[in-house]
């Protein structure tokens, strides 16, 4: 069973994936590991697959990082759930969780049947008022984000809000109770803001619309560039010689945002009308552009802090190294942007002040049942060898049967197991008897369990093989003469997988959902061993595509084959890739016509390196029109084989 002691914090981002595995030391914490996964791309980028892009970063992180053993907790951001506050009537305690559900009913746009809710009542010892919480997600979006930890091998004990975990962490390390003053958090977030309110022994939660992607689509607006390069400018806003200009540029959504934080005080001071609200704490990576606290400070009145780092936190070696390790000083650097992390992993743990959990009952329950099995196991040996002796006699019985049937002396019982021997063989002719052809199904099944550990593999190998086009695409439009200025490589669209179990030739779908065409291209590799078939969609902007697949995933494919700590061994074939026409279907090969002198001496230049080239059409609007400058994007399909490797024979002793 998971350790209860010790738990992974897990908030997932738009920009980024943040962990902390902190442990419980008394009245502090250690905090025993952090992680910070960017993703290759912001999730709020226009063209950007969310679930592709988590999926990669996902396997990144199971990939690096032991998160086994330990509680997990994640959080669902606020502006894809529901937080509602009402006061109850006075009643019996006994009486409070009825009386919760019907205000459920009525606070929640969905049926209850529909959504995973829970609740936190709040107690002032100066009022007699009872006030609740009341916390919900729908089931289909908590089923998404449950899914897709799964297929990386994640199953959380915790899911809640990430306002929620917000509170956690600073009600903890600020020691929040009812004589604390009346604290406002703000946390910036890429695409929402959550407005968080402690006062007076309560809580209370507000999410708009409005984070770090409104600054960067302001920069783009008034400069005319790209969001990738408007999301640069705005991180390095401050060093730049036009910093003057970019903060112009961002004056309207400054505004917009001290309005929203206005109102929503204002609406809270409406409903609690002996509300004192003294300071305003931010947090989230947003909160570091400069001069917004200054802004916030004039347009609210009240004095603005930030989260600068943990009090009650230890931060023990990491890495190793001296004073905390290096990863330790990151996380003490990096607390503004950890807060949601560390009151996750706190609620684990058991020290958050608000301990709503909107993990679905039923798959609580299976997890529960998986670490009772052993036990169920012993149950079982115990009451088989009791059951046992209940048998003995009518075993014992039955071979006396058989010895005096077997006696000549007994005519009638002779003639009935001659024909009893006749009607079995008369059977065995027909066909009615003997063993049923075998059903491979459920070995199948199995087969697919017992290497479920490659899929995070393969999802951080993709998300290597793209970084990998990234570094090459520095100095790869130079390199071929060209003038356009790309600065990313590859970016995927689609990911799917087909399983092979050994000897089978059927394909069951794996990490995108349905089963994949195989036909043009069979599984390669050892036929005796399990096997997983990946078909990437991947698109580039650089300049001679075709050239740039082979020296990138192409390349990359074939120098890795075979890896140290890598269960599988990659098999591809001559050419593992093939260019999409726009508009053709995904398994529509793209060779158009006979190749042109200059394409037919490209492709015996580029069959040294790896792979062959055949004369493709252009892509003709796939894609949005790439922006001034820049080629029109190319899109290929990729291919290649995951081969299990074959088990090590034990090292002989001398």
């Amino acid at each position: 069973m998971p350790s209860s002691n010790i738990c992974w914090g897990i908030e997932i981002g738009a920009a980024a994936i943040k962990a902390v595995k902190i442990e419980n030391a008394g009245d502090r914490v250690n905090v025993l590991d952090m992680a910070i996964i960017d993703h290759p791309r912001t999730l709020s980028t226009p063209g950007v697959d969310p679930a592709d892009v988590l999926r990669v970063s996902l396997g990144t992180l199971v990939s690096q990082y032991d998160l086994s053993k330990t509680q997990i907790a994640v959080s669902v951001p606020g502006h894809s759930s529901f937080a509602r506050f009402a006061k109850l009537p006075p009643v019996e305690p006994k009486k409070v969780p009825d009386i919760v559900k019907f205000e459920a009913m009525q606070q929640i746009p969905f049926p209850l049947e529909q959504v995973e809710w829970d609740y936190q009542t709040f107690i002032s010892p100066d009022s007699p008022e009872i006030e609740v919480g009341i916390f919900a997600i729908t089931r289909e979006r908590i089923s998404e984000r449950l899914t897709m930890l799964q297929d990386v091998g994640l199953t959380p004990g915790f899911v809640t809000l990430g306002p929620i975990a917000v509170f956690n962490a600073l009600a903890y390390d600020l020691d929040f109770n009812d004589k604390t003053p009346g604290t406002i958090v703000v946390d910036i977030g890429t695409t929402s803001t959550d407005l968080v309110i402690s006062e007076a022994g309560r809580m209370w939660v507000r999410t708009f619309p409005l984070g770090g992607h409104q600054f960067t689509e302001a920069l783009v607006s008034a400069f005319q560039i790209g969001y990738p390069k408007a999301e640069k400018l705005k991180q390095e806003a401050e060093d730049s010689k036009h910093a003057r200009q970019v903060f112009q540029a961002m004056r309207p959504v400054f505004t917009d945002l001290g309005q929203d934080i206005q109102r929503s005080i204002g609406y809270y001071q409406s409903l609690h009308k002996d509300a004192n609200l003294q300071r305003v704490i931010l947090i989230g990576a947003t909160a570091n552009l400069p001069g917004l606290r200054k802004y916030l400070k004039q347009q609210l009145g009240i004095e603005v802090y930030r989260v600068e780092e943990f009090k009650k936190a230890n931060l023990l070696p990491l890495d190793g190294g001296k004073d905390g390790g290096e990863r330790a000083a990151k996380f003490k650097d990096r607390a503004l942007d950890m807060t949601t992390a560390f009151g996750l992993a706190l609620q684990g743990i058991g020290a958050g002040t608000i301990n709503a959990n909107l993990m679905p009952v039923t798959i609580i329950r299976e997890a529960m049942w998986k670490g009772k099995v052993k036990w169920f196991g012993a149950a079982a040996g115990i009451v088989a060898a009791a059951g046992a002796a209940m048998f003995v006699r009518p075993f014992l019985d039955s071979n006396a049967v058989a010895a005096s049937a077997a006696d000549p002396e007994v005519p009638q019982i002779r003639q009935t197991i001659s024909e009893g021997n006749n009607l079995k063989r008369l059977a065995e002719e027909a066909g009615v008897v003997g063993a049923p052809p075998p059903d491979e199904r459920a070995t199948k099944m199995v087969a697919m369990l017992d290497n479920r550990t490659f899929y995070p593999h393969l999802v951080n190998d993709v998300g290597l093989m793209v970084e990998d086009s990234n570094q090459r695409a520095a100095t790869w439009a130079k390199d071929v003469g060209s003038t356009a200025v790309v600065p990313e490589g590859f970016h995927i669209d689609k990911m799917t997988t087909a399983f092979f179990a050994p000897g089978g030739a059927d394909a069951s779908g794996g990490m995108g959902g349905q089963p994949i065409d195989t036909s043009a291209n069979a599984p390669l590799g050892p036929a005796d061993r399990p096997r997983v078939v990946v078909t990437l969609v991947a698109t580039t902007n650089q300049p001679e595509a075709q050239k740039f697949i082979l020296a990138t995933f192409d390349s990359w494919l074939r120098k890795n084959a075979a890896r140290p700590g890598v269960p599988y061994e990659i098999f591809v074939s001559p050419t593992p890739w093939r260019q999409e026409i726009a508009g053709a279907g995904a398994n529509t090969p793209a060779y158009a016509g006979a190749p042109t002198p200059a394409q037919s001496a490209m492709n015996q230049q580029d069959s040294s390196k790896g792979g062959s080239l055949e004369t493709m059409a252009p892509i003709a609007g796939l894609k949005p029109p790439p922006p001034e400058g820049l080629p029109p994007p190319t899109t290929f399909t990729i291919s290649f084989t995951a081969s299990k490797l074959p088990a090590q024979p034990p090292e002989a002793k001398p």
